[in-house]
């Protein structure tokens, strides 16, 4: 028998649920301003969750319950025909961009509830970060100046920044020349949200920031000049005069790495790890780190204390005669 246009199998609309999802991603680009990557991550996963409730006949954002979020967030951790079973961080990745979709849509009147305000993320494996020892942060910082030459000059200051003050590598290549004052030994950093912090830095990183201000970044200003016509006031450059990247950036450290023989796992944030680590170890009190790193909350900075009590308990198995 053959099937009529009207007896063929239809899938369930989603008209109504994709027009939310694209009603929430234009708050979230037009009022809120949210980055391209980020709308283009939460759109891929609405996407899966709109599949999803159509699969379970749910047509309407009304029609939402809490099971069918609960229910997403499962088969999100156990996979299924098209996708591979995700990680406890990216299952809960995808569920903030499925309680912020709810959550907009009760604040809109768009529905009466919010099904999602009560559906919990996995709870991620808790990662101990990774620090490197003093002597091994000697090794990378002699490899980052291997030669004099201005890019050698330039990488010495770059990575003497990173461990003097803990800096992200965002907020180092985010530099300007102002916002570095050798004379009174700090330097103004902007983290997350633009969060402005002032952070003191040590001789060394003094010392290497100011062999790179007078003898390398000149020499990469005038190449930048010549090119454009106009100078810049980007504290590190690159070899075109223009700021240096945080791809460029990440290079620096990885070569300077390989040089040292310290292996892959020294990554562009085990500067500031090992920054943080050092500090507790000296007997640095957690919330001065917490402060220097720019963390809103002590709770996220209390995690190094987990790597120095590790460091502890070597030391007393080490040192104490009835500790085996």
């Amino acid at each position: 028998m053959t099937l009529t246009p009207a007896d063929q199998p239809t899938e369930p609309s989603t008209a109504a649920l994709t027009a939310a999802v694209e009603g929430w991603l234009e708050h979230l680009d037009v009022e809120r301003g949210a980055a391209a990557n980020t709308l283009a991550s939460y759109r891929r996963d609405l996407r899966r969750y709109v599949r999803f409730l159509a699969d379970r006949g749910v047509r309407e954002p009304e029609s939402v319950a809490e099971a069918d979020v609960s229910a997403f967030l499962a088969q999100l951790r156990e996979g299924d025909a098209g996708h591979q079973p995700l990680t406890a961080t990216s299952a809960a990745r995808c569920l903030v961009a499925v309680r912020g979709l709810h959550k907009f849509l009760l604040l809109e009147d768009v529905t009466t509830h919010d099904p999602a305000a009560q559906v919990r993320p996995p709870s991620a494996p808790k990662r101990l970060p990774k620090a490197i020892s003093t002597h091994d942060v000697e090794r990378l910082l002699e490899a980052a100046s291997v030669g004099d030459t201005p890019a050698s000059v330039r990488d010495r200051a770059l990575l003497e920044l990173l461990y003097g003050c803990g800096a992200r590598i965002s907020e180092a290549v985010g530099l300007d020349v102002d916002d570095v004052d050798l004379q009174s030994r700090a330097v103004r950093l902007f983290g997350k949200g633009r969060k402005e912090r002032v952070v003191p830095l040590g001789s060394f990183a003094c010392a290497a920031l100011e062999s790179y201000l007078v003898r390398a970044r000149p020499v990469f200003a005038t190449a930048g000049s010549a090119r454009t016509g106009r100078g810049t006031a980007a504290l590190f450059l690159n070899t075109r005069g223009g700021r240096l990247s945080r791809q460029s950036a990440w290079s620096v450290l990885r070569a300077a790495a390989e040089r040292a023989h310290l292996g892959a796992h020294v990554s562009p944030h085990t500067l500031r790890h090992s920054f943080a680590t050092h500090l507790l170890d000296g007997g640095a009190d957690v919330r001065v780190v917490q402060e220097l790193l720019g963390h809103a909350s002590v709770t996220t900075t209390q995690i190094y204390t987990l790597v120095t009590a590790d460091r502890l308990r070597e030391v007393y198995a080490a040192a104490h005669p009835r500790a085996r």
